[in-house]
Protein backbone atom coordinates (compact mmCIF):
# COMPACT_ATOMS: atom_id res chain seq x y z
CA UNK A 1 0.00 0.00 0.00
CA UNK A 2 2.43 2.42 0.85
CA UNK A 3 4.64 1.98 -2.94
CA UNK A 4 0.92 2.86 -4.65
CA UNK A 5 0.82 6.27 -2.41
CA UNK A 6 4.39 7.13 -3.39
CA UNK A 7 3.66 6.42 -6.90
CA UNK A 8 0.10 8.37 -6.73
CA UNK A 9 1.93 10.91 -4.59
CA UNK A 10 4.45 11.27 -7.08
CA UNK A 11 2.36 11.79 -10.21
CA UNK A 12 0.35 14.37 -8.39
CA UNK A 13 3.96 16.06 -7.82
CA UNK A 14 4.86 16.42 -11.14
CA UNK A 15 1.56 17.23 -12.42
CA UNK A 16 1.49 20.33 -9.91
CA UNK A 17 4.51 21.09 -10.61
CA UNK A 18 4.51 21.00 -14.34
CA UNK A 19 1.55 23.01 -14.25
CA UNK A 20 3.35 25.46 -11.92
CA UNK A 21 6.30 26.12 -14.42
CA UNK A 22 3.79 26.45 -17.62
CA UNK A 23 1.78 29.25 -14.76
CA UNK A 24 4.88 30.96 -13.86
CA UNK A 25 7.11 30.42 -16.61
CA UNK A 26 8.61 34.11 -16.62
CA UNK A 27 9.41 34.36 -12.91
CA UNK A 28 11.00 30.92 -13.25
CA UNK A 29 13.29 32.45 -16.14
CA UNK A 30 13.99 35.09 -13.52
CA UNK A 31 15.09 32.87 -10.68
CA UNK A 32 17.24 30.78 -13.03
CA UNK A 33 19.09 33.69 -14.12
CA UNK A 34 19.44 35.15 -10.67
CA UNK A 35 20.85 31.49 -9.78
CA UNK A 36 22.97 30.72 -11.95
CA UNK A 37 25.90 33.51 -11.47
CA UNK A 38 25.44 33.27 -7.70
CA UNK A 39 26.24 28.84 -8.41
CA UNK A 40 28.89 29.57 -10.46
CA UNK A 41 30.59 32.02 -7.97
CA UNK A 42 29.94 29.20 -5.55
CA UNK A 43 31.45 26.66 -7.68
CA UNK A 44 34.50 28.74 -8.28
CA UNK A 45 35.17 28.93 -4.02
CA UNK A 46 34.74 25.56 -4.20
CA UNK A 47 37.54 24.92 -7.27
CA UNK A 48 39.82 27.10 -5.75
CA UNK A 49 39.61 25.75 -1.95
CA UNK A 50 39.95 22.31 -3.39
CA UNK A 51 43.06 23.22 -5.75
CA UNK A 52 44.48 24.92 -2.67
CA UNK A 53 44.29 21.93 -0.67
CA UNK A 54 45.93 19.62 -3.03
CA UNK A 55 48.83 21.94 -3.55
CA UNK A 56 49.46 21.72 0.27
CA UNK A 57 48.70 18.02 0.18
CA UNK A 58 51.17 18.06 -2.18
CA UNK A 59 53.83 20.06 -0.78
CA UNK A 60 53.73 18.09 2.53
CA UNK A 61 53.90 14.89 0.19
CA UNK A 62 57.76 16.57 -0.72
CA UNK A 63 58.28 16.93 2.35
CA UNK A 64 58.03 13.74 3.65
CA UNK A 65 60.01 11.99 1.09
CA UNK A 66 62.90 14.28 1.85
Amino acid sequence: MSNITSIVGGCIAIIVGLLGLVNWWVDFIVVLKGSIPALLVLGGIISLAAGISEIKETSKTKRRTK
